[in-house]
């Protein structure tokens, strides 16, 4: 009988989107509080990537990239389940199922999944909840967006899969909304696990070694977070997301005030742009009219020091999700460009809805009137928010507590 906590997780990762990062480093934290001696395996879309990054001693990387984990881990845990004399070899020859079966619970920490309009990633939504299904390892879905369902293949992939979770965090009202119409029962109200990352002091440090400080130090800093999901959509309709993110950065530096460029998911050493807008950030950066006024944060830094930085801001645009989590983490006054319903929920908790907009109303005049506005109001806005915090981060933190209780009860059964 095992008596190491383990927990594997899916979903997140140490490289590309901070945001993943942010949700991972956050489960890290939380549950080495409240499990002593736990271990985590992470089922990695960018295992090179990832273990480059590993700086968790209890962290061990399995590679799960989309094929693998749709065709070899998927196999393998379906053989595991209805072959048990083979139970034994596979678990000896793979590392993904051996992780599983050792885990007392596998984490999904998908920040959007079974949602209509993103039917593209539904078989992944799947796949990547089936093996711990087929292994008998409870899933957890972390506090995450779901719905809503009009769509008949994605309600009915969501009737089927995702009362199978032991635990659904929902992610803010909307959300539960969507999923108990599912008629799902087993979900907890609860926030975003990235709200719980806490900082441990050597973010300026280290921030102060790549970039010049003393960007911070008098004016107006307003951050920028653009995201290439946006312009994808915002190209789509015939406008020029690029060349509007150019506009407010120049409008922002004519005015006086200066801004972060803060690409908020990167991934080093290539131009594709999947889960990476720096490339875009660059393009952004060289077409503004007073470069000199703009810090851009032209590298990949992790999570805990983006959120320094963004919290050094005096207001924010985020247009990624995670980046606007971590400006409102930071008290910071945020505007945000959203694409779903993801957005609205969680300003909604610090009563901050009236701060978002669809991209579909994106204009440079209506973004800086916008702006503008906010600015306006910034010190009652930040009060807000501050005021509105602890509860958001209570809401945050009681998902590792409930993770806790799963492992806990497991490793009693035996």
């Amino acid at each position: 009988m095992t008596t190491t906590p383990h927990v594997a997780i899916i979903g997140s990762a140490l490289s590309g989107n901070k945001g993943a990062s942010a949700m991972l480093e956050s489960s890290i934290q939380t549950l080495g509080e409240r499990l002593p001696g736990v271990r985590f395996t992470l089922f990695s879309m960018y295992p090179t990537e990832d273990r480059r990054q590993n700086r968790y001693e209890n962290l061990d990387i399995v590679a799960a990239t989309p094929r693998k984990l749709g065709v070899t881990i998927n196999t393998l845990a379906l053989l595991y389940r209805i072959l048990p004399p083979l139970r034994g070899l596979i678990r000896r020859r793979s590392a993904a199922i051996r992780a599983l079966t050792s885990s007392q619970v596998l984490l999904d920490q998908g920040g959007i999944t079974f949602t209509d309009g993103r039917e593209k990633f539904l078989l992944y939504n799947v796949a990547s909840i089936l093996p711990a299904i087929n292994t008998k390892t409870p899933v957890f879905k972390c506090a995450q967006a779901v719905g809503p369902f009009r769509n008949p293949i994605n309600r009915t992939a969501a009737k089927v899969y995702l009362p199978k979770a032991q635990t659904l965090v929902t992610r803010g009202r909307i959300t539960h909304e969507y999923a108990e119409g599912l008629g799902l029962t087993n979900l907890y109200a609860g926030a975003d696990y990235a709200f719980s990352l806490e900082l441990d002091g050597t973010e300026e440090q280290t921030a102060a070694a790549a970039f010049d400080l003393g960007f911070f130090d008098d004016g107006v800093v307003v951050g920028l977070s653009p995201s290439v999901v946006l312009q994808k959509k915002v190209d789509a309709r015939g406008g020029d997301y690029a060349g509007q993110m150019v506009a407010f950065i120049d409008a922002m530096t004519a005015s006086g005030r200066k801004v972060l460029l803060v690409p908020h998911s990167v991934r080093t050493g290539t131009d594709k742009t999947h889960n990476n807008d720096l490339p875009l950030c660059r393009e952004i950066f060289s077409r503004a009219a007073q470069p000199e006024k703009v810090l851009f944060l032209d590298r990949e830094l992790d999570s805990q020091v983006l959120r320094y930085l963004i919290g050094r801001c005096d207001y924010f645009v985020a247009s990624r999700f995670h980046a606007m989590v971590s400006s409102l983490a930071m008290a910071v006054p945020t505007l945000v460009i959203g694409w779903s319903h993801k957005y609205e929920e969680v300003l909604e908790m610090f009563g901050a809805s009236e701060w978002a907009f669809g991209h579909d109303k994106l204009e440079t005049a209506y973004l800086l009137e916008r702006f503008e506005a906010l600015a306006a109001q910034g010190d009652a806005v930040r009060a807000q928010l501050q005021s509105k915090l602890p509860e958001v981060k209570a809401r945050s933190l009681a998902q590792a507590d409930l993770i806790a209780d799963v492992v806990r009860g497991r490793l009693a059964a035996g």
